[in-house]
């Protein structure tokens, strides 16, 4: 197995080590049950301090991918045990194709916990709240009426619309969800190329509703937006 020399100058030896480490777990490269190399080994691997390693394997341990056993070493544990709603968890995965079944699982997901967030949302969000969301639907028509398409303005404006969402729910379970789509958004989303690949009018649909407090109309739309879009999902 290889992996990746880190020159002993480099900031963040422990997350470069871990980052390695879990892509190929993440992966399947290295499957439940394996067991890593030695600190030994893996200093020399990677071309590091001990020191580095161990903080290394605690992040991946806190994580829950792997577990150390006095005499019989760290091996890699079972996906049930994987905190997949960890944002850096989620960042590692990237570009991994073996996880495109575990996305399309967060998707179904996706469709279960968004529609009753724009439901609080509609109930709960302060006028603050409303204020920002009314002023991010505006940069989402604005971006769509520009007559050359900016990914990268819509990229921010469409995944603050989502976040603030679950943020107004009044809710502090649902409040860490929404920072979670962010960072599904970059990392796993194919994004679309022209303004015509948006659905625009969904989303204004979820945003009405929330402005006004029909909860009702606010789940009834978000779940269209789930149902009705073909990837990317936005």
């Amino acid at each position: 197995m290889q992996f990746a020399a880190i020159t002993s100058g480099q900031r963040g030896l422990d997350v470069h080590i871990a980052g390695d480490l879990a892509q190929k777990i993440l992966s399947g490269t290295l499957k439940a049950g394996d067991v890593l190399p030695s600190e030994v080994e893996l200093c020399s691997h990677f071309g590091v301090s001990r020191t580095a390693v161990r903080e290394a394997l605690k992040l991946l341990s806190s994580k829950g991918l792997i577990e150390s056993r006095p005499k019989l070493g760290t091996h890699v544990r079972d996906r049930t045990y994987w905190n997949l709603l960890d944002v850096q968890l989620l960042e590692w995965m990237q570009g991994i194709e073996s996880t495109a079944e575990m996305y399309q699982q967060f998707l179904d997901f996706r469709e279960a916990i968004e529609p009753q967030a724009a439901r609080l949302a509609a109930l709960h969000a302060t006028q603050a709240q409303r204020t920002e969301l009314s002023l991010l639907f505006r940069e989402m028509i604005a971006v769509c009426a520009a007559s050359n398409f900016d990914l990268a303005r819509w990229l921010e404006a469409d995944s603050a619309f989502h976040r603030l969402i679950f943020h107004s729910t009044d809710n502090c379970f649902y409040i860490p969800f929404g920072n979670l789509l962010e960072t599904i958004f970059k990392c796993f989303f194919t994004w679309p190329s022209s303004a015509q690949d948006i659905f625009l009018d969904e989303h204004r649909k979820i945003y009405e509703a929330i402005m006004i407090g029909d909860a009702d109309a606010a789940h009834r739309a978000s779940m269209n937006l789930m149902l009705n879009s073909t990837q990317p999902r936005l």
